[in-house]
C-alpha cells in the first residue's frame, strides 16, 4: 500500500477520513500495527512508563527514542513513523533543539518528530521545521510537565484555560507543525480547535470530534490492569491471557510435559539445521 506521509494526513482532515495512530516500541509490535492498517506510529516518551518503568516520561533521553526508533523502523514499510522528543531535549535552547531532532531523523529514521507546549515553543517549532524536519504539536494535558500541572489534570475547563489551549494551536499551525496532538481537554474544545485548524488534530482524553486518535498501544491491549484511566478503551485483556499462557508453560515445565517429542530433535541429518526459536529465526536458517 502507499506511504503514508505529511500530505496524506492533510488529504485525510480534507475528506474527513479519521486518522488512526498508536505508539509502539519495537520491531514486532510495528509490524503488527501496521498489518492492523495503523497510519501513524508514534515513539512516544511513554516508553520511559510502558518499558522501563519509570512513574513519568520525564528520565527518557534522546538515545532511548533513537534506539527504539531504531527498531520500529525495521518492522515498518507504510506508516508514518514520528518520535518524541524527550523532556529537555528541546526546552534549554532552539539550537539543541534543531541537533536533537536531527538526531531523530538522522540516526533514529524518524519522519517526523512530537514536542510538547504551545506557543512558548513557537519559535523552536520554526527553526526546526527551516531545517527540513515536519513537526507535530502537542497541548493540553503535558506528560512532561507533570509536575508544573499538579498532577495528570484535565486542561482547558476554565474560560481561560480554554481561550489559552486556542491561542497555543492558533500559534502552532503558524509556526508550521503539521498536526497537534490534543491531550485531556474537554470534547468541546477539542471540537472548536479542530475546526478552528486547516491541520490534523489527533486526540487522547479529547472526545471523537478530532481528526484522529492516538492511545499507548500496551494500553489498548489490556498488559497492565492497574491502569485504567477514562480515556482508555481496553480492546483486548492479555495481561490476563499473557499470564495464564506463561503459567501453562511452567507448570507444562515442572511437570516435563514441555518439551513433547513434537518438540525435540531426533538424530537424522537433514534436522540438525532446524534451529532458530530462541531468536525468532526461520527454521533451517542461521539467525
Amino acid at each position: 500500500m502507499k506511504k503514508v506521509t505529511v500530505n496524506t494526513l492533510r488529504e485525510m482532515k480534507a475528506r474527513g477520513e479519521p486518522i488512526g495512530v498508536l505508539t509502539c516500541y519495537d520491531a514486532t509490535f510495528a509490524r503488527l500495527l501496521e498489518a492492523a492498517g495503523v497510519e501513524v506510529i508514534l515513539v512516544g516518551d511513554s516508553l520511559g512508563n510502558v518499558i522501563q518503568g519509570h512513574r513519568t516520561t520525564l528520565p527518557v533521553t534522546v538515545d532511548h527514542v533513537v534506539y527504539h526508533l531504531q527498531a520500529v523502523g525495521r518492522g515498518l514499510s507504510r506508516a508514518h513513523l514520528v518520535g518524541d522528543l524527550p523532556f529537555m531535549s528541546y526546552q534549554a535552547s532552539v539550537d539543541e533543539a534543531v541537533a536533537n531532532a536531527g538526531r531523530l531523523v538522522k540516526e533514529g529514521g524518524a519522519e517526523a518528530v512530537k514536542l510538547e507546549g504551545g506557543v512558548e515553543y513557537a519559535e523552536v517549532i520554526r527553526r526546526i521545521v527551516r531545517a527540513g524536519i515536519p513537526v507535530m504539536g502537542h497541548i493540553g494535558l503535558l506528560p512532561q510537565a507533570v509536575h508544573r500541572m499538579g498532577g495528570y489534570v484535565v486542561q482547558g475547563r476554565s474560560e481561560e484555560q480554554a481561550k489559552k489551549l486556542l491561542e497555543d494551536a492558533l500559534a502552532l499551525e503558524e509556526a508550521g507543525c503539521y498536526a497537534l496532538v490534543l491531550e485531556g481537554i474537554p470534547g468541546e474544545l477539542a471540537a472548536e480547535i479542530t475546526r478552528r485548524l486547516s491541520i490534523p488534530t489527533i486526540g487522547i482524553g479529547a472526545g471523537s470530534a478530532c481528526d484522529g486518535q492516538v492511545l499507548v498501544v500496551y494500553d489498548l491491549l489490556g498488559l497492565d490492569p492497574g491502569f485504567a484511566p477514562k480515556f482508555v478503551k481496553r480492546y483486548l485483556n492479555l495481561h490476563e491471557d499473557v499470564v495464564h499462557a506463561v503459567s501453562t508453560y511452567m507448570r507444562e515445565v515442572k511437570e516435563r510435559k514441555f518439551p513433547a517429542e513434537e518438540h525435540t530433535f531426533g538424530a537424522k541429518r537433514s534436522e540438525a539445521g532446524a534451529v532458530g526459536g530462541l531468536y525468532g529465526g526461520t527454521p533451517g536458517k542461521s539467525s
